[in-house]
């Protein structure tokens, strides 16, 4: 990479509470591909504008499955397999189609009931606890958790273990730490359990068809069930809602306008929800980086083939030739090809189900709590920044 007379900038930008560093829209205007560097690999270029993010996530001249192996720009120090992630098509396509089947639109609405139940039993038990509570303990780590735990067919006694394994996947302290070293044997010996009495006694959970497309079609190789049954939908699933729920929380918390707006036409919490992806920033940083294939030219610059790009999301969702007034929050905004779950073939498979899980909470929240408030006011909240996703380490709400 010739970084001749270019800055290279650390990476990831500092960033306060819900608010997007200033640096990414200075990028966007006058550097939209800049060089970063994160804590652990190589340099990378930075895509900051919404076109060129599309372009390095949809273009198939852009790679996944060559950065395995290679010193990919991270914000862990292990540099691990990315299973599903790390996979161009075909092998992406067929995994995809795998797991696609537990995430049907259809299927995914049939499981609202279900969460929604959930989330009232974790609401009565926070009111059984007295005028308030942590939210992100007692609400928003174990919700998203349970879903993931009843989607793979995992016993409600059990679903303990797994907030565990995934705040352990995904924390600040798993930047340094050998994480999987730590926890993926015994990650590896329950699931392993798991899938040989699915075996012994076939089920319809998402567990149960993947054992089945491992046995029957041999479609599915048993490291790759693992992954995908484990660090896959733990960290990937369970973990982004769970960050999602106390950060949009704050967010209406801190727009009091739209929260009235919220409360009074709850028929809008669809589009609040969309829109509270778009506003509120859930991922650390722009990651899983892409490696051309070939040299491609993005704007003005020549990317030369080989040389990782990071398709920076947060920018992409405030890029003004996009959305009117970006850095605003508004819940009616009509139009809103946010990328918060990415494009094209990584585009998140459980997008719809985190939809779901996230417009469930918030309406559970807002109907048992009309007068919710953060206890301690906003500036006291600290926030925590792991290696996928960030959000409140804390947010003490009361009613």
């Amino acid at each position: 990479m010739n970084t001749a007379g270019r800055e290279i900038r650390a990476y990831p930008f500092e960033m306060r509470d819900i608010q997007v560093s200033p640096l990414y829209a200075k990028l966007r205007a006058e550097e939209p591909l800049s060089l970063v560097r994160l804590p652990y690999g190589e340099p990378a270029w930075l895509a900051t504008r919404h076109d060129d993010v599309k372009t390095v996530l949809t273009d198939p001249r852009f790679s996944r499955a060559i950065a395995q192996g290679l010193d990919q720009p991270r914000l862990r120090a292990e540099n691990t397999g990315d299973g599903i992630m790390g996979m161009d098509p075909p092998d992406h396509t067929r995994l995809r189609k795998l797991v696609g089947k537990a995430f049907t639109a259809r299927r995914v609405e049939q499981m609202r009931a279900g969460v929604a139940q959930r989330a009232r039993d974790l609401v009565d038990a926070m009111k059984r606890g007295g005028s308030e509570a942590d939210l992100v303990e007692e609400f928003a780590r174990p919700l998203p958790v349970s879903v993931i735990c009843d989607l793979l067919g995992v016993p409600y006694e059990d679903h303990s273990r797994f907030r565990r394994w995934t705040e352990a996947m995904t924390n600040e302290e798993s930047r340094t730490a050998d994480v999987l070293a730590e926890i993926g044997p015994e990650l590896d010996e329950y699931l392993g359990g798991l899938i040989a009495q699915r075996r012994r006694r076939p089920t319809d959970d998402l567990l149960g068809a993947l054992v089945r497309a491992r046995d029957e079609g041999d479609r599915l190789t048993e490291a790759e069930l693992i992954s995908i049954a484990g660090p896959g939908l733990l960290a990937g699933g369970a973990e982004t809602v769970t960050c999602g729920i106390p950060s949009f929380v704050y967010a209406l918390l801190t727009h009091p306008d739209q929260l009235a707006l919220l409360r009074r036409t709850p028929e809008l919490m669809p589009t609040a929800v969309e829109e509270l992806l778009r506003h509120v920033p859930i991922n650390t940083a722009a990651m899983f980086a892409r490696y051309p294939l070939e040299d491609v030219r993005l704007g003005d610059t020549l990317v030369r083939a080989g040389e990782p790009v990071l398709a920076a999301l947060h920018a992409a969702n405030r890029d003004p030739d996009v959305f009117e007034n970006p850095e605003g929050l508004d819940l009616t905004r009509a139009r809103n090809p946010h990328l918060t779950f990415g494009h094209g073939p990584h585009h998140c498979i459980g997008a719809q189900l985190a939809r779901l899980e996230l417009q469930v909470a918030l309406t559970t929240l807002l109907e048992s709590f009309p007068e919710l408030h953060l206890v301690d006011g906003p500036e006291n909240v600290e926030w925590k920044f792991g290696v996928i996703v960030r959000g409140p380490s804390e947010l003490r709400v009361g009613w």
